[in-house]
């Protein structure tokens, strides 16, 4: 097996990258950078996101493990001091591979069209003053908004930001999309739901911002500063994210353990 690993960059995670490679040469699995089968990410959920916009070009070849080096984290499964049986159970058993939805975000722009693929969220902001814009659900007009910002989020990412404004925390396996206003402000002008929405699969968004706007747009860990946006459009992407599981570890009791605190033995 071909593998490549991914780490936060301080001294517990470089000694942990050390530590495996040593496990990895014993047991025959092989380093390879150019076109791994397996990304090992060590460090945080932050760790796990380099990784994946690192390889994001070849997701449909690859699965990832996230190895935590701090607190629990939603895309990892191993701790620090369990490398050994992960390398093991790498090197003798078959993973269960799930996948999980992504987001494609396509802007329109002076340039022509660009697109980028978030795994957890996608989030637009005004640069120099608030962002205003038009929300269209599947072609048609359904709010005008005013407000600091907007988030897009997969599945994945409905426990992060999404959640701390006030989403609701979706299943990854509901292939979806959430949109999450940021602290908008109603009108008669400018009216919005002021709560979430989930779009199914098959349905998308396009964000339509008011001319001559500096937008600040956010993928995942991607900041990207624009003023000749004419249109974003959000959807589910067609392609998925593999995660390789050596061992169970149910979403709902990652929710729990993360927001709730009980570790139900």
């Amino acid at each position: 097996m071909n593998y490549v690993v991914i780490d936060r960059g301080d001294k517990l995670s470089k000694e942990l990258v050390t530590r495996f490679h040593e496990l990895a040469a014993a047991r025959g699995l092989i380093r390879n950078d150019e076109s791994p089968e397996m990304v090992i990410s060590i460090g945080g959920d932050g760790t796990l996101l380099k990784a994946f916009h690192t390889y994001v070009d070849r997701i449909d070849d690859l699965a990832f493990i996230g190895v935590h080096t701090g607190h629990l984290g939603f895309f990892a499964d191993w701790k620090a001091d369990e490398l050994e049986e992960l390398v093991r159970m790498m090197a003798e058993s078959e993973p269960r591979i799930v996948r999980y939805p992504l987001a494609q975000i396509e802007l329109d722009t002076d340039a022509g069209k660009v697109t980028h693929t978030a795994l957890n969220e996608f989030t637009l902001k005004g640069l120099d003053n608030m962002l205003v814009a038009q929300i269209n659900v599947n072609d048609e007009m359904f709010e005008m908004f005013r407000g600091d910002g907007i988030v897009v989020s997969t599945p994945s990412g409905s426990t992060a930001y999404n959640k701390s404004l006030g989403g609701a925390i979706i299943h990854p396996s509901i292939e979806s999309l959430q949109l999450a206003e940021i602290a908008s402000i109603n009108n008669r002008v400018y009216r919005t739901l002021g709560s979430s929405i989930v779009l199914p699969q098959h349905h998308h968004c396009d964000i339509i911002p008011r001319k001559d706007q500096r937008l600040q747009l956010t993928v995942d860990q991607l900041t990207i500063k624009r003023d000749d946006i004419h249109s974003i459009r959000c959807s589910v992407a067609t392609r998925k994210v593999s995660f390789a599981r050596y061992r169970p570890f149910p979403f709902w009791n990652r929710v729990r353990e993360a927001f709730l605190g009980y570790d139900v033995k």
